[in-house]
């Protein structure tokens, strides 16, 4: 059975998250419906990673297996114009690329690194254009110091202390492969490469990179709370507003 590989962009502010939810709409289940208008299948689509509620993607990747014999360009095209025209969330989910894969490719198992970005606005004014789409931070924020703070993360840890409750991963102990912070006007921009992450990795760094430059906390500090594999010794978890799932690479 033919296997396309569609890579997507949304905006994860109607969405209860990427993955099928009995209490309210998904990225997922978006999807799906699109397929089932389409081709009367109720097809499975499998994701590269599973944001949650209000999270972003600008990149994510995901598959299906489909007995149908529209070509990638015109699969493509009917989704795009079934998710533009969904009465629930219409236009919140794009198709930017549609292609045949091999059948041993899967969105999820083969891809060996993943890319996210968390946007803050640092100003005082509130947010029109980017409200829901960026975390705005008042105080005044420290991009170098949150830069060079956050280096303490990068490579191998045991990332407890930044790991959601909810996490069903096996293991705590991922390695951070990048780590970078700059800013732009007033818009700070934290990047974050890996091959895995945990539940709430990236906001709970994000959201401890925000007290290092508030003040708040050292560069110490945010050591001291990695060292502690301890949820309690977390200091702040940043909202879902400002991520965005960038990337995915594949082999």
């Amino acid at each position: 059975m033919p296997r396309f590989r569609l890579t997507l962009e949304y905006d994860g502010r109607p969405f209860m998250g990427w993955q099928m939810q009995d209490h309210g709409p998904s990225v997922q289940g978006a999807i799906e419906a699109a397929i089932q208008r389409i081709t009367g299948l109720n097809a499975s689509v499998i994701g590269a990673g599973r944001t949650d509620s209000g999270v972003h993607a600008r990149g994510q990747v995901a598959h299906v297996d489909l007995d149908t014999p529209l070509t990638p360009f015109r699969l493509g095209e009917a989704l795009n114009y079934h998710l533009r025209t969904d009465e629930a969330t219409p236009g919140a989910v794009a198709v930017l690329d549609c292609t045949l894969a091999d059948e041993a490719f899967h969105a999820r198992f083969s891809a060996i690194y993943r890319t996210y970005q968390y946007r803050i606005v640092n100003r005082r004014a509130p947010l029109t254009h980017a409200r829901g789409l960026a975390w705005h931070v008042i105080q005044p924020l420290d991009a170098a110091a949150m830069h060079a703070a956050a280096q303490s993360l990068v490579g191998q840890h045991d990332f407890t202390t930044f790991r959601s409750v909810h996490c069903q991963s096996r293991s705590p102990v991922k390695t951070l492969g990048e780590i970078r912070v700059t800013q732009e006007g007033e818009a700070i921009l934290v990047d974050v490469g890996a091959r895995s992450f945990l539940h709430h990795q990236v906001r709970s760094m994000v959201g401890c990179l925000k007290l290092v430059g508030d003040g708040s906390w050292t560069a110490d500090d945010l050591q001291a709370a990695l060292a502690a594999r301890d949820r309690a010794a977390l200091g702040l978890n940043a909202p879902p507003d400002g991520l965005y799932f960038m990337r995915v690479d594949y082999a």
